[in-house]
């Protein structure tokens, strides 16, 4: 686990190649940016994305990490806006990004500038307005890998939120190397030294109950949550938050379908889940492969499934890594970083299209011509 996150650090923090910025309408360059900044890919629906942060704080629930303070969680909001607000909306914090550099001083060399994280383009702007919907919108909830940063997932987040989404990226306290709040501090991971991986996925299971009540309540606490349909939830997560996907299921019903992105089922697997679940990950984690907890889960699925994996992976494969260590000249898996990002985009979104949305998906059918390789185990 720590080498693969130090491995996601390196490729986001060695930034000196090039990125091409995409279109006027995706493009979201930051003003600070240098020109050849890395870029997430452009995302491929419609719409263009509008981006926010909500800051949540559950005072009847002790921090699992740090009893003394309150469960406090920042989630950062994508979705269909109407048009872009002409800001740009910020991959990582300053204090994010140092941390987070610092952090991994072992394997990036001192010259990379602690802020470089700041840099990144995405393709979604600042509190743009939302789109006018004829009905409400499915809602994707996004969990991050153990020590990671929401920010990580964000071109997946983009995606999908192009495609008529709108998607809650959370962000643990404590869960990851730093999580900038509204009034200036930044917590670190004090989960880390000694990680408790089943209380990590039955917390992480309470924050996204958590974070539903308080998108979808009667008073939400973003002023667009009236536009999320309850009846049409899935939640998709890489590593830790892939496996907390389990948990999350089976203790809040609204959670209609989920999603773990090479994430080791490190929690009980021993009770039936009902409801449509993708296992999606590098090409280890077959069927009777080095991680058994994938064969036990696959076992207690008893609804809509399916196992894939994808030929040349590693596991910091399922982000934006893949994609921006391409632009940056580093190989982080045999498979080219964009075809990496490409397959990501479009199984995941065939997923929640075909369980969200109603649409037929025959991508997830079986074996594709034009995805050799992906394999289905199941």
């Amino acid at each position: 686990m720590r080498r693969a996150f130090l491995a996601v650090a390196a490729a986001a923090l060695l930034m000196t190649g090039t990125a091409q910025a995409g279109s006027a309408r995706a493009a979201a360059t930051p003003a600070h940016a240098p020109r050849d900044a890395p870029a997430l890919p452009r995302p491929t629906g419609g719409h263009p994305v509008g981006m926010t942060t909500v800051h949540l704080k559950d005072e009847d629930r002790a921090d699992p990490w740090v009893p003394q303070e309150r469960r406090e969680l920042m989630v950062s909001l994508w979705y269909p806006a109407k048009k872009p607000s002409g800001t740009p909306a910020p991959y990582m914090t300053e204090e994010e990004s140092r941390r987070y550099v610092e952090s991994n001083r072992a394997v990036v060399p001192q010259e990379v500038p602690s802020d470089v994280l700041t840099t990144v383009v995405t393709h979604a702007t600042v509190d743009a307005k939302p789109v006018t919907a004829r009905g409400r919108l499915p809602l994707v909830v996004l969990s991050p890998g153990f020590g990671m940063p929401r920010a990580t997932l964000t071109g997946l987040a983009e995606e999908l939120a192009s495609r008529g989404y709108v998607v809650a990226g959370i962000g643990h306290n404590h869960e990851a190397v730093g999580i900038t709040f509204p009034d200036g501090r930044t917590t670190g991971c004090e989960a880390c030294p000694a990680p408790d991986f089943p209380r990590v996925g039955a917390e992480r299971a309470r924050d996204v109950s958590f974070v539903l009540d308080e998108l979808t309540g009667r008073h939400p606490k973003w002023k667009g949550g009236t536009l999320i349909d309850t009846g049409r939830i899935a939640m998709v997560g890489h590593s830790a938050g892939g496996f907390s996907a389990v948990p999350a299921m089976l203790g809040d019903p609204r959670i209609k379908a989920g999603v773990n992105m090479d994430g080791n089922f490190r929690f009980p697997n021993d009770v039936p889940l009902d409801r449509p679940f993708l296992m999606l990950g590098k090409p280890g984690h077959v069927p009777g492969g080095g991680d058994r907890t994938w064969d036990e889960t696959w076992s207690e699925l008893t609804g809509w499934k399916r196992w894939l994996t994808v030929d040349g992976t590693e596991h910091t494969s399922f982000g934006d890594m893949a994609t921006v260590g391409k632009q940056l000249g580093i190989r982080l898996q045999p498979l080219d970083g964009d075809r990496c990002d490409a397959l990501l985009r479009a199984y995941v979104g065939a997923f929640v299209d075909t369980h969200l949305k109603g649409r037929p998906a025959p991508l997830l059918d079986g074996p594709s011509a034009h995805h050799p390789e992906v394999r289905f185990h199941g």
